[in-house]
This record gives structure tokens, C-alpha cells and sequence, in this order.
């Protein structure tokens, strides 16, 4: 099911597109985590220097492809771009990111590339 982007994740989606580590922050609550690449970042400070380092430092771009609206929870997927290391990545890198909100602002993410399913 196609839905509308939620306020908090559009805000998020446009501060990682300006590069802006405060913006993306403040999107969260002061208890989120993020799981990125089977890596948890839980407080405002892990969350600081991994998005200053791998997404404004990697000027990471996501351009939003899909969005679900599943049992509350926002999945979006997005094709990533930046100048990361693309060693061993498809020519478009589509992967998944699981939002979930509580009182207006994230709880948690997780940014997963996943593979197709042969089911």
C-alpha cells in the first residue's frame, strides 16, 4: 500500500538530502536508535558522528521510490547515492528504511539492503 510520507520522515529524507547532521538529529528522540548495516547507534551523540561521517560526509542522497504504510510503522524505499565506497554495490542501490514514530518525531531506524526473495 502506497502512502504519503509522514512530516517527521519527509523532514528527515530533505535534511539527509542537504547534508545537515543537526536537521537529521532532530528528527529523532532523545532514546532512538538507528541500525544501519547491522550496526546499532543508540544516543544523540553515536547518532551525531555516524550521520556526520557516513551520510553528510558521504554526501548521501536519497531519492524515495516507495512508500508503505505498515501497522503504523513507514517503510521507504529509496534509491542512495553519495561518494561512499561503492566496492561490491549494484550500479543503483535501492535499499529499505523502517521508521517508526512515536509522538510526532523517530524512535528507531533501520537502513536494510535487502535481496530479492525466491518465495
Amino acid at each position: 500500500m502506497n502512502t504519503e510520507l509522514p512530516a517527521i520522515v519527509a523532514e528527515y529524507i530533505a535534511a539527509v538530502n542537504a547534508f545537515d547532521t543537526d536537521r537529521i538529529v532532530a528528527t529523532f528522540t532523545p532514546d532512538a536508535y538507528v541500525n544501519d548495516n547491522s550496526r546499532e547507534i543508540w544516543s544523540s551523540e553515536a547518532m551525531r558522528a555516524f550521520f556526520a561521517k557516513e551520510f553528510a560526509g558521504d554526501h548521501v542522497t536519497m531519492e524515495v521510490r516507495e512508500v508503505i504504510d505498515h501497522h503504523g510503522d513507514i517503510l521507504v524505499r529509496a534509491r542512495f547515492d553519495g561518494t561512499y565506497d561503492k566496492t561490491n554495490l549494484p550500479g543503483e542501490l535501492v535499499m529499505t528504511s523502517y521508521f517508526s514514530i512515536r509522538d510526532g518525531k523517530i524512535a528507531s531506524l533501520a537502513i536494510i539492503f535487502n535481496q530479492p526473495s525466491p518465495y
